[in-house]
């Protein structure tokens, strides 16, 4: 019987429990890495991948490998061709990869018709098509016959309905993979049975983006940390002047709303006592430090100040969860990445000690760790963006849901 992961949501078919030996395992990855002149710049996605497909072909399985790149907008560009991702992953594997020309048709299922054990195809991208944005059962049908059994491995790309991600999982055998599953594992522990207490860092620019997430952490959470333009927002509801800082003046009755979840819940909210402000947005402006009832009419805020990052840390040092998502200020543009490195530094020992089960993730968050140099000592990064969020939100993702009542191999 198939291994299956149990979520609070559903059950999820575990890829490592199916017999894979002397078949075609169709696998759905994100392999979405930066390019630069048909160059790729960062391989991390790829690094990360290769020893799935390694254990995959190590019992007994040829692998057909499939993404998107890009936003080709559903016409064939060589731009955004996949050749070049087949090539690294060639390197990472130690093996040959074969790189077919299309991801459907004749193309394709000569690359993937007579595979032998081991054997490893990338198919061109998936966005080549307007089936695949679509949601095509026809698509997906040609995609089907690329395999034996099918595999998801792209929690990332679980919150769209899309012919690779969805209708797919309606026609063959299909399993989540490793990497979606540890997904799902680091963000069912730090939501729903985590280690108390526990806190959620949420930062950004708009509150008007992060409505459903703050409402959903606030009523789950002990303390939550809000920061950027968002808390510009909460302080203006309350009455403060934010001079040119960033905010959203139309939002005032959401964050009453917020407000209230948080207080009938038990949940602090936490927001920056003082604030660094400049006259100008550029590297290594002119600051000051200010109360954050004090922002002058032709300043603006940029980062949280000392005292706030006191209390931050405070809140930090008695916790035994972490959820990050967004960092504290403009951590692009020195010295207002002041705020975001500290603390992130300080949740990263305590993670290291294990004393911290730290999860983070977002596209801004990521690049916020990395440039505080502490991505790997979290507990987990999640690379996601939108199906981050939309799980923070409380929502079954498309492409979860479609595993979850899929077929399983006999």
């Amino acid at each position: 019987m198939t291994d299956t992961f149990t979520t609070n949501r559903g059950s999820l078919p575990d890829i490592a429990g199916a017999n894979v030996a002397g078949r075609t395992v169709l696998i759905r990855a994100d392999l979405n890495v930066p390019m630069k002149n048909g160059e790729i710049t960062d391989a991390t996605r790829i690094a990360r991948f290769a020893p799935t497909v390694a254990d995959l072909a190590s019992r007994g399985a040829a692998v057909a490998v499939m993404t998107h790149l890009g936003r080709p907008d559903g016409e064939p560009n060589p731009c955004f061709s996949t050749e070049p991702i087949a090539r690294e992953l060639e390197q990472q594997l130690g093996r040959p990869v074969t790189f077919a020309k299309d991801c459907v048709g004749d193309a394709a299922e000569a690359a993937t018709g007579n595979l032998s054990a081991g054997q490893v195809v990338m198919l061109e991208n998936l966005r080549f098509h307007r089936g695949e944005g679509e949601n095509s059962r026809n698509f997906a049908m040609r995609l089907s016959v690329n395999g034996d059994l099918y595999v998801n491995d792209a929690f990332s790309c679980a919150h769209r309905a899309h012919a690779s991600t969805h209708a797919i999982t309606e026609l063959m055998p299909s399993y989540a993979g490793p990497a979606l599953l540890g997904e799902v594992a680091a963000l069912e522990t730090a939501l729903l049975a985590p280690e108390r207490p526990v806190v959620a860092i949420v930062g950004g620019a708009k509150v008007s983006t992060k409505i459903a997430v703050l409402k959903n952490l606030v009523q789950k959470f002990d303390a939550v940390i809000i920061c950027g333009g968002m808390a510009n927002t909460f302080l203006f509801a309350e009455g403060f002047q934010m001079g040119k800082s960033l905010h959203e003046a139309d939002q005032v009755a959401t964050v009453r709303e917020i407000k209230t979840l948080a207080a009938a819940a038990g949940c602090e909210i936490c927001l920056p006592m003082d604030a660094v402000i400049a006259r100008e947005f550029k590297a290594g402006a002119a600051n000051q430090t200010v109360p954050v009832d004090a922002c002058p009419q032709d300043a603006m805020i940029l980062d949280a100040g000392p005292a706030s990052l006191s209390r931050f840390r405070t809140l930090l040092g008695n916790a035994r969860t972490v959820l990050w998502n967004g960092p504290l200020g403009a951590f692009e543009t020195p010295p207002f990445d002041k705020a975001t490195v500290e603390l992130a530094r300080f949740a990263a020992v305590r993670a290291r000690s294990g004393d911290l089960t730290c999860v983070a993730g977002g596209g801004d968050t990521v690049a916020a760790l990395n440039a505080a140099g502490v991505t790997d000592d979290f507990t987990y990064v999640s690379t996601a963006g939108g199906a981050f969020l939309e799980w923070l939100e409380g929502k079954t993702l498309p492409g979860i849901a479609a595993l979850m009542s899929a077929p399983e191999a006999a």
